[in-house]
């Protein structure tokens, strides 16, 4: 089948030379295509061109760079920020930017791989524990760390394929026993979406920073932002840190500039939006309820990943080629980080969704089955 994406990206999305209900990828608050975005983009090319042709620091400074940082900080509620050019590269800059803080590291075993090769590139000891299980978080606290250790534990704020938000308050309550403990989440499909600002799964649990355990989150600015690059937020301290120690840092070229002026407009934007957050929330709620009714037990989350798992008799892969023959997109995976055993269909919802786009994919669904 042809999947090429033939037009921006929305609810409604040209592919393979048709018009179809579009609930794949990340477009979450349907920013990609929105004319002020747009417009900050094309600014930053005319006035700027499209890069600086080398890393930042010195000449490879620029002043779009450091208006997304403030924006970013801004948004936050944070003393500075630090923009990069992949989001991937965020759990790498928190692991290597934070190393001499910690000693062994914990990570969620259905992290991203990101978070894994994060983990990695520091050549610390690296635990695996269950799958959202603040338990078993803490027995293999108990079994690897030696008196005096610190941990650091990662995890994707919310799991790319299933949906499931992590427990990070239970973790939070498990390293209050540690002294210097260290959570750090990749917020990438939180980042404008969980929260009552949408800053993501730390304000979702009502987290900050204290002198006890220190939580801090690597955002993603691609996804319901709809521009381009990774940002971390935090106190002057932790920022200069990292771009002190972050190899991961020095050794990427940053963002386009026309991505980068995209960045620190959606950030405004963010700011001050509540009326996109209010309808993606509502077409979450509308999509989680109809596919209950069709016997999915989806949990009542303001996530806007709805994982259908594997049904015995169900082809999940025919299912998704027949929605498209009905000008429906929806994602069949078999083998991504969080997948659940036996596939699933993912399905994203936006807030440029209409009610009735719902209403088509759920009843679509209901005669399909």
């Amino acid at each position: 089948m042809d999947y090429a994406m033939e037009s921006p990206v929305g609810a409604r999305t040209l592919i393979g030379g048709r018009w179809r209900d579009y609930f794949a990828g990340c477009s979450y608050l349907g920013l990609q295509s929105h004319p002020g975005l747009l417009d900050a983009a094309v600014a930053a090319l005319q006035r700027y061109g499209l890069g600086t042709a080398t890393s930042r620091g010195g000449y490879g400074e620029h002043p779009l760079y450091r208006e997304v940082e403030a924006t970013a900080a801004t948004y936050w509620e944070s003393e500075a920020a630090l923009y990069y050019v992949t989001a991937y590269l965020g759990n790498a800059v928190l692991a290597q930017g934070l190393r001499g803080n910690y000693d062994r590291i914990f990570v969620d075993e259905s992290s991203h791989y990101s978070v894994w090769d994060g983990a990695r590139t520091t050549a610390m000891p690296v635990h695996p524990f269950r799958h959202l299980d603040a338990d078993d978080l803490a027995g293999q606290l108990r079994r690897h760390l030696r008196p005096g250790e610190r941990p650091l534990v990662l995890s994707d704020g919310v799991f790319p394929i299933s949906g499931e938000i992590a427990p990070a308050s239970a973790y939070r309550d498990v390293l209050a026993g540690y002294d210097a403990a260290l959570l750090c989440l990749d917020d990438a499909h939180a980042t404008g979406v969980l929260g009552e600002r949408g800053r993501g799964t730390l304000e979702f649990w009502g987290l900050t920073t204290d002198a006890g355990v220190r939580c801090y989150a690597a955002h993603t600015l691609s996804k319901a932002l709809g521009s381009h690059g990774g940002v971390i937020a935090g106190d002057a301290a932790l920022i200069a840190r990292l771009n002190r120690q972050a190899k991961a840092l020095v050794a990427t070229s940053p963002s386009p500039l026309p991505a980068a002026g995209a960045a620190a407009w959606a950030l405004r934007f963010m700011a001050g939006d509540t009326e996109l957050r209010s309808r993606l929330r509502a077409n979450i709620a509308q999509a989680r309820a109809g596919l209950r009714r069709l016997g999915w037990a989806l949990p009542d989350l303001p996530v806007p990943i709805l994982c259908l798992t594997a049904r015995p008799g169900l082809d999940l892969a025919r299912l998704r080629d027949e929605l498209f023959a009905r000008d429906i997109c929806v994602a069949h995976v078999t083998s991504y980080s969080s997948t659940p055993p036996g596939g699933a269909l993912r399905i994203a919802i936006f807030a440029t969704h209409t009610p009735e786009q719902i209403a088509r994919l759920i009843e679509t669904l209901a005669d399909l089955l």
